[in-house]
């Protein structure tokens, strides 16, 4: 096979259109059968089963959370050490400068308060988001994707994508129309 690097780098991608979402689920498993990795689909509702059908999913936030969360505990403790023994030490009723049981409810807030913002921003951040912008918008066929179609995109990155090839394909499965989505 030889692919026509100039036509296909003028390209984001290949989408097919179905009407319902056991076309699409079909076309995702043949897709995926033939070898295509980078693609994405398009529903107005969640489809049970495609995320897994599409990516080898590795879900990085609990990981990013955990770190937030210790980055946090150690804040909340240093700065209520700093406090209490460096910059402001108060003798009260004997007890030492570094009493830790006094700093635990202030630590274990600024733990549950870093974790948290790490949770949102990780997850923006891992999603891409904002993204107001998308090559697939360029489809005016699209804006069917929030209310009644389903889209496939095999975009033109794929190691296995070939125009005429991928084209072909798209055009054997049951679907409603195959558009080139331009940059």
């Amino acid at each position: 096979m030889v692919k026509n690097k100039k036509e296909e780098s003028s390209l984001y991608g290949l989408m097919a259109e179905y009407d319902n979402p056991q076309e699409l689920m079909a076309a995702t498993a043949a897709a995926h059968v033939l070898g295509y990795r980078v693609m994405d689909t398009y529903s107005p509702f969640p489809i049970e089963g495609m995320a897994e059908m599409l990516h080898e999913h590795k879900n990085r936030l609990p990981k990013i959370v955990l770190i937030g969360g210790v980055v946090g505990a150690v804040l909340g403790c240093a700065f209520q050490y700093y406090a209490a023994v460096i910059d402001y030490p108060l003798n009260v009723g004997g007890r030492p400068f570094n009493s830790w049981p006094s700093f635990i409810p202030i630590t274990f807030e600024v733990t549950i308060l870093i974790a948290a913002f790490t949770a949102v921003l990780g997850m923006f951040a891992l999603n891409g988001l904002p993204q107001p912008y998308h090559p697939v918008f360029n489809v005016e066929r699209f804006a069917h994707a929030s209310r009644d179609r389903f889209f496939l995109c095999i975009e033109a990155t794929d190691p296995r994508f070939d125009l005429y090839e991928t084209k072909k394909f798209l055009e054997g499965t049951r679907t409603s129309g195959v558009y080139e989505v331009e940059p």
